[in-house]
């Protein structure tokens, strides 16, 4: 008895993919789907980036990017959610780190591919050496 692995593919999906796309593959094209849409919000690329420099709680990333701290903490969440950075408690604090330095090399290279199409593109190319500035902070708020 065959095992079968095919899967009724979403709207949109051509069902004669089958003969090379079974459940498994598109499962895990459905992951990395959802590890890009985490990272598709420019304040969450701005909260890894300052992660980079080492963990930091909710108030900090707040106080840093200017936004409620309700706003930091659902886009923490959704990261958090996908393994892309951790939480620890510290008494009161919790402390956000990044969970895989792999993501950060992936954000690299999406940022050398950007930095690389906006060449010939004066206004971004004069900034986009100034956009990663976040991995030099290392604290926004002093520990109380």
């Amino acid at each position: 008895m065959m095992n079968d692995t095919r899967v009724s593919y979403p709207a949109g999906i051509n069902s004669s993919w089958g003969a090379i796309v079974d459940k498994f593959t598109y499962a895990i094209y459905f992951l990395y789907a959802q590890v890009l849409l985490a990272l598709a919000k420019p304040t969450r690329l701005m909260i890894l980036d300052y992660l980079q420099s080492g963990e930091k709680s909710l108030g900090e990333c707040a106080e840093l990017l200017r936004l409620p701290d309700a706003t930091i903490y659902r886009h923490l969440e959704d990261l958090s959610a996908q393994g892309i950075i951790t939480a620890r408690w510290d008494g009161f604090t919790v402390l956000y780190s990044l969970g895989d330095p792999r993501i950060v090399h992936a954000c690299d290279l999406l940022y050398g591919f950007l930095a690389d199409r906006e060449a010939g593109n004066r206004a971004f190319a004069d900034h986009l050496p100034h956009a990663r500035r976040l991995r030099r902070v290392k604290t926004a708020v002093p520990p109380q």
